[in-house]
């Protein structure tokens, strides 16, 4: 993959998915150690934009690059790749009921990379117990708690030493005692390289001034408008 660069870069997007066409272009670049707080109150609209993040969904206009690569000049195989590179919590999970927890977990690393699965259950492992977990779950994902259940999507998230993880209001307002694990391992994405997007609906995140975003954001129907300056 291309080294140094940006991480993701947003040029004059415009998708009638995300905005009104009234509104401004999206423009975003994050660069290596960035960490984007967005405050995105409608839950559609902020996983539309994740998916336009990710290369699912085309604009109209502009261009979508990741690792400086426009994601629609890619073949699928290479799209694919990319997308292992990418860790998401998204506002509806996903969790597919007919398989066990441990490959809820580690599927889309098996399915985009080719890293071994026992070295993925390894470092799965490492993972759930960072984010309070007493290992790697098993059994059925149905059986998890709501609590336990959150915990497993940061597992799946973070798996595979991504270069961007994307949160779509992560901790829905509740489960707030693993926030300073979350942001601990945001931290480490940011000092390996990395860059994250952080998408809120909750008050306590956004209005923490100690949040350690360099770029603070606001998410609607008129665009992608910047709060304040980075910190």
């Amino acid at each position: 993959m291309a080294q140094g660069g940006s991480i993701l870069t947003l040029t004059g997007v415009r998708s009638q998915a995300l905005v009104s066409r009234t509104a401004k272009a999206l423009d975003l670049t994050l660069e290596a150690g960035d960490l984007a707080l967005i405050d995105a109150r409608d839950a559609v609209l902020a996983a539309s934009f994740a998916d336009l993040c990710c290369g699912l969904h085309r604009p109209e206009e502009g261009e979508v690059r990741f690792l400086d690569r426009d994601w629609f000049h890619q073949s699928a195989e290479m799209a694919d790749a990319l997308r292992g590179l990418i860790g998401r919590v998204m506002t509806e999970p996903g969790w597919l009921r007919f398989l066990d927890a441990e490959t809820n977990i580690l599927l889309q690393q098996l399915h985009h990379t080719r890293t071994p699965r026992e070295e993925l259950r390894e470092e799965a492992a490492h993972l759930a117990r960072h984010f309070g977990l007493p290992g790697l779950p098993g059994g059925s994902i149905g059986s998890l708690s709501p609590g336990d259940l959150v915990r497993t999507g940061f597992v799946r998230a973070f798996l595979g030493a991504p270069k961007l993880v994307i949160l779509e209001s992560p901790v829905q307002g509740l489960f707030l005692d693993v926030v300073p694990a979350l942001i601990n391992k945001l931290l480490e994405v940011r000092d390996a390289g990395g860059a994250a997007i952080w998408l809120t609906r909750s008050r306590i995140v956004w209005d923490n001034p100690l949040f350690p975003a360099t770029h603070r954001l606001r998410l609607g129907h008129l665009g992608l408008l910047p709060e304040k300056a980075a910190a």
